[in-house]
């Protein structure tokens, strides 16, 4: 197989997850959120396979046609932010005007920071919240809190996606890698088997969802705190 030949595979394995967004968005127009969210993991797989790849064989120079990281943002988008918020505004989680200032917030303020281009830090992180609003989703429809607790979620992490702090990426940041890629693919399982099961959450799963989204959401930001080991 040519370098060429497998620069292009991996281009079509980030355009899958158009595929999965649709899937997805089909099945969150009939509530069918199981099966939604299983799309939207599938998708956050795939979104954590496909930037490896792309850097092992070389994308941008064995097939420098197609603009790998554009394509990603898009699809970023999609299943990140676009159908996450969709599900919670049609979910009956927000009632009435509640629902409509959360999506508006939620898809206004994530187009801004896609744009953003001081988004990645030197060490492969992100700066600010990631805007990765089908992770939150999926953890709110786990435990359903009150209204409340919702809405300053969604205020709390859409002005974070625009101060300066660190969040990591589980795969691209290095610093604690050797901890971050096992707890991310621990919520990862454990975050399809809550949507299998249709979120008929037992504590043991509550804790680790919640668990592990802490320590996604605070390494980063404990990693600016203590400096790192020479």
């Amino acid at each position: 197989m040519t370098p060429a030949l497998r620069a292009l595979l991996v281009h079509l394995l980030t355009a899958t997850g158009a595929v999965f967004a649709m899937l997805a968005l089909l099945a969150a127009a009939q509530e069918a959120w199981d099966v939604m969210f299983l799309w939207l993991v599938v998708a956050f797989a795939v979104d954590g396979l496909d930037g490896p790849l792309a850097r092992r064989f070389d994308v941008r120079s064995n097939a420098p046609r197609i603009d790998g990281v554009l394509m990603d943002l898009i699809v970023d988008y999609l299943t990140y932010v676009f159908i996450p918020s969709f599900a919670l505004f049609q979910s009956g989680l927000l009632p009435g005007w509640t629902g409509w200032i959360a999506i508006i917030i939620i898809t206004f303020a994530s187009v801004i920071y896609f744009a953003d281009t001081r988004m990645k830090t030197d060490d492969g992180s992100f700066r600010g919240f990631p805007a990765c609003w089908n992770m939150v989703v999926l953890v709110l429809f786990a435990l359903t809190p009150g209204t409340v607790v919702i809405l300053a979620v969604v205020a709390v992490l859409a002005v974070a996606m625009f101060l300066p702090l660190k969040f990591i990426h589980p795969v691209r940041t290095a610093r604690g890698r050797a901890l971050s890629l096992p707890v991310a693919l621990v919520w990862t399982g454990v975050a399809g088997w809550a949507a299998w099961h249709d979120f008929a959450t037992r504590p043991w799963e509550v804790w680790i969802l919640a668990g592990t989204s802490v320590y996604l959401l605070g390494a980063g930001i404990v990693q600016q705190i203590v400096p790192a080991r020479r």
